[in-house]
């Protein structure tokens, strides 16, 4: 089977509303209403045509640039109506022939992103104020529900024809791919017997039914269905603390100089060296003094260095991910002066309560969410010149192992600030800190208690790095680290490190990435799926899948 997508075709994650293609923004009052419109011959591939609302990795770029702006741009939106301008029809879940055509690795990769644009909407709802309303006004499948059930809300016309399912196990023979059986039980509260019904009945459940089982929170007529959703969202509006008016801040382009070997941003340098399949992950810290007062940050806007070199590194994973699958090893640096960081930090914690200070934060927060859910092996590097402090320093804390250079000679420090302490904390709900000591508890306020920076030797000794070469060995145990790991098996090296990196307590995201990821990993290789008659394969066609029924 040809790949109509496959890792390394250079895909951009930058878009902008007027760039849209497949989503209409629209704004009254505190309620937005975000429409899907699906082109049909709007897919990254020609290959396929995106029917009845069916979604590709393109149209989630969209919705993830639509979620930032309505965070960023839009401050009084405070409830998000999310609907479908096609009539009787509200999403038929991601195109299975975008995902039939797909390399493994392109699947895997398109469906972490939709689950961290999910994961940003519910993110939007607990911590910014920003309440999400499903207006189900058609056939709502697969991917489609699970786009309604990241919402708080969902309200399903009641058409006699329009129902929610997830078809993925009778049709296709894989799971939902984006969170949707964890959803249904963890977030929804269905009952197991239920859940497992509505998970292998293909044409879904509607109507009273639908609200009975808790898959939706109520059902209209068609003829009352506008007014309700429109009051409705109106109620969800009120339980904002949202400011209710503006301005809010663009989010301009980010411009990056892409050549072969590098992408350079403002303050992030991503470089490529393929020969030994690692990649040098370079962030810079602040060159200047920046903004300390809300005001002064609302007026430097997307230009702010945290949101900068955030949504730098955000783009640059994404870039990493999709588009350099045999770069496995990924060496982190930071450069410059570390009180700017800490200075920065300091801002951040004083004014947590301010809007914009609160969404730089909790962007902050997804994009280091976003390295810890990455398959590649981070290795951090501290050397004399590193700004390893505060919020850069999570990147040390999110990398796999930390090599840090002790040379009495050449001053080399890391440190730490409040926003170490709670303000980014991983899916586990844990902060790194609070994860890395999970044998010791107390050990994280003693660390966060000290004022003073960490050089190598104290740094070691209160586990904050791994390990501490002097300036004798520092080469040649950085170089035999780094070409060792690329010797190890990627599939086995995925494995271990999504299991090692979130310890402690599960949550319903840890469940996501970590039970459905792998599972799903498992089973888009599986014949019974992806063979000759496999069921993702067969679909579409006239011929029906034919099962090995052992089960393993």
């Amino acid at each position: 089977m040809d790949a109509a997508i496959t890792p390394g075709a250079g895909i951009s994650f930058e878009t902008s509303p007027d760039r849209y293609r497949h989503w209409k923004l629209a704004f009254e009052g505190p309620v937005a209403t975000l429409s899907m419109d699906v082109q049909e011959d709007g897919g990254i591939s020609n290959d396929y045509r995106l029917k009845l609302n069916s979604y590709d990795l393109g149209v989630d770029i969209e919705l993830a640039d639509a979620l930032q702006r309505l965070r960023f741009e839009h401050p009084e939106v405070q409830a998000v109506i999310v609907t479908s301008l096609k009539e009787r029809i509200f999403c038929a879940g991601a195109n299975i022939f975008m995902l039939r055509g797909s390399s493994h690795a392109w699947k895997v990769n398109f469906c972490k992103f939709t689950n961290e644009t999910r994961l940003a909407i519910e993110d939007a709802s607990q911590y910014s104020g920003v309440k999400f309303l499903a207006a189900v006004n058609g056939i709502c499948a697969g991917g489609g529900y699970e786009l309604a059930l990241a919402c708080d809300e969902i309200l399903l016309v009641d058409d006699g024809n329009s129902a929610v399912s997830l078809p993925e196990t009778p049709l296709l023979g894989v799971l939902p791919g984006t969170g949707g059986l964890t959803r249904v039980v963890d977030k929804r509260k269905v009952r197991r017997d239920l859940a497992d019904f509505f998970s292998t009945v293909a044409e879904g459940i509607k109507g009273k039914r639908a609200v009975d089982w808790r898959l939706v929170d109520a059902v209209y007529p068609t003829s009352q269905f506008k007014d309700r959703v429109a009051g409705r969202a109106r109620e969800l509006a009120k339980l904002s603390d949202r400011p209710g008016t503006g301005p809010g801040i663009r989010l301009g382009p980010l411009a990056p100089e892409v050549t072969d070997d590098r992408i350079r941003y403002s303050s992030v340098v991503l470089d490529f060296d393929r020969q030994h399949r690692v990649a040098t992950l370079t962030v810079h810290a602040p060159s200047d003094s920046e903004p300390s007062t809300p005001e002064t940050i609302l007026s430097a806007g997307d230009r702010y260095w945290p949101l900068r070199a955030f949504r730098e590194l955000d783009d640059a994973l994404l870039r990493l991910r999709v588009n350099e699958p045999l770069l496995g090893t990924v060496v982190v640096k930071t450069r410059g002066d570390a009180e700017r960081v800490l200075a920065v930090d300091r801002t951040l914690a004083a004014h947590a309560d301010h809007w914009l200070v609160r969404e730089i934060t909790l962007f902050i927060k997804r994009t280091l969410k976003r390295m810890d859910l990455t398959s590649r092996s981070f290795f951090a590097l501290i050397e004399p010149g590193s700004a390893f402090a505060g919020t850069l320093f999570e990147l040390a804390l999110a990398s796999d192992r930390i090599y840090m250079l002790d040379d009495p000679d050449r001053p080399n420090t890391i440190a730490l600030s409040p926003m170490n302490a709670g303000p980014l904390r991983m899916s586990n709900g844990l902060t790194r800190l609070e994860t890395r000591f999970l044998g010791e508890p107390d050990r994280v306020a003693e660390v966060l208690a000290e004022s003073e920076p960490f050089d190598a030797a104290s740094a070691a000794d209160a586990g904050l790095v791994s390990f501490v070469p002097d300036e004798l060995d520092w080469d040649d145990e950085v170089r035999l680290a780094v070409e060792g790991r690329a010797a190890f098996s990627p599939d086995a090296l995925t494995g271990m490190e999504a299991n090692l990196r979130f310890a402690g307590p599960e949550t319903m995201e840890t469940k996501i990435f970590g039970r459905l990821t792998a599972w799903q990993n498992w089973i888009f290789q599986r014949p019974n799926a992806v063979g000759d008659k496999g069921a993702l394969t067969s679909y579409g066609s006239q011929s029906r899948a034919e099962f090995d029924f052992r089960r393993t």
